[in-house]
């Protein structure tokens, strides 16, 4: 039970950052250009912080020590985050704060798969309490800041992290017989030589930006509107709830066959514009808890169609770097894009101009998924052939 409990807690953790810490930035005075900054910055930091904590769970041959460091640091990051009195400090705590949480999932899913493999149990299971814990601590969060202002989300989040040290300290640690191999210069060249590929990759970054945006400004929209914290909580809650229904219905029925993802992938872009369509006209807050309910559609069918399309359009030597920039470009720069522009627009137009932007952007992605998909239904197109000459 530990380690379900385990999933529940850090994923608690990270969504309370992820939906409320922007509202928290807007309350001590920060405007939307500011808080856009510093949510980029994340991504940036993660540049450094994936490669770091994978040389030390390599060096150590285990997984648990390094996620327990990780969550002490992420514990007393949090307090100095909080306690900071100057924009400064805050900044300079935030880089801290960063570095020990952007890879807390991928260190506590290699934690998981280390003790699955042992154990000879399944992975899914486990993957369901984190999304039961990202949708509930949600839900609770919004009224339960609100009832211990002024230190609401230090409030919330240091015992979170507590919990979930003490439910890591609780499960045996799993020696890690064989790593994870480095990625090699040669293979990314290779990679983004492939024409194809990269033009995915970029089509891909045209739809990921505003879902990005989307995640790090409605909560601000939502406010705006007239909405509260319990809003914003419930909107995420709905958004992620039918997330993992999506996952197994795309893997039972969704063909493995390159034109058949990328016409679905072509689908969920088209779902994503009306996603964003209907933000850009929405007039009340309710509108938006309701509009979130195509999240788990849009955001579970586009990142897992995406993976698939990277292992298919690389040959199998590359396929492991392939994922790497495949999670630079949807994951690292559309965030970091994301929080750059999103924050301009929303401080200068506002945030029906910015879901405006973000359907142009997206109807962009969808023309270029949508004639990549014709040219490869009429011509076909195989990984080694790409990479002849």
């Amino acid at each position: 039970m530990a380690l379900e409990l385990l999933h529940f807690f850090i994923n608690g953790t990270m969504v309370i950052f992820a939906a409320f810490f922007q509202l928290y930035l807007q309350d001590i005075g920060m405007d939307t250009v500011e808080i856009g900054w510093l949510l980029a910055a994340g991504p940036l930091i993660s540049l450094l912080a994936h490669p770091f904590w994978k040389y030390w769970t390599d060096r150590k041959q285990s997984a648990k020590p390094v996620l327990l460091l990780m969550l002490a640091g992420l514990l007393v990051s949090s307090y100095l985050l909080f306690s900071v009195s100057t924009y400064r400090m805050l900044y300079w705590f935030l880089i801290l704060f960063y570095f020990f949480q952007v890879s807390l999932l991928a260190q506590n899913n290699t934690f998981t798969l280390d003790y699955t493999s042992a154990k000879g149990q399944g992975f899914r299971k486990f993957r369901i309490w984190g999304s039961i814990g990202w949708a509930v601590t949600a839900l609770a969060a919004g009224p339960l800041i609100d009832l211990t202002q002024p230190c609401g989300l230090s409030a919330l989040l240091i015992p979170l992290i507590l919990l979930a040290l003490g439910a890591c300290a609780l499960i045996p640690a799993q020696r890690r017989e064989v790593g994870t191999p480095w990625l090699h210069a040669r293979e990314l060249i290779a990679v983004v030589r492939n024409k194809y590929f990269m033009t995915f990759l970029l089509l891909g970054l045209l739809v990921a930006i505003p879902n990005t945006m989307n995640g790090m400004f409605m909560p601000i929209f939502m406010l705006d509107l007239g909405g509260s914290k319990l809003y914003v909580g419930l909107a995420v809650f709905l958004s992620t709830i039918f997330e993992a229904a999506v996952f197994v219905l795309l893997r039972r029925f969704l063909r493995r066959k390159l034109t058949h993802l990328l016409a679905c992938l072509t689908l969920v872009s088209l779902l994503f514009a009306l996603r964003w369509y209907l933000m850009s006209i929405a007039t009340e807050p309710l509108q938006i808890i309701l509009i979130q309910l195509l999240h788990s559609v849009t955001f579970g069918g586009f990142f897992y169609v995406g993976s698939q399309l990277t292992g298919l359009f690389l040959p199998r030597p590359y396929r492991s770097s392939g994922q790497a920039v495949y999670a630079l470009f949807w994951s690292g720069l559309s965030g970091v894009f994301a929080g750059l522009l999103g924050g301009w627009l929303f401080l200068n137009f506002g945030g029906i101009t910015l879901y405006k932007i973000c359907l142009m952007f997206t109807l962009c992605g969808l023309i270029g998924f949508g004639v990549m998909w014709y040219h490869l239904h009429r011509h076909g197109y195989s990984p080694l052939r790409s990479y002849e000459n």
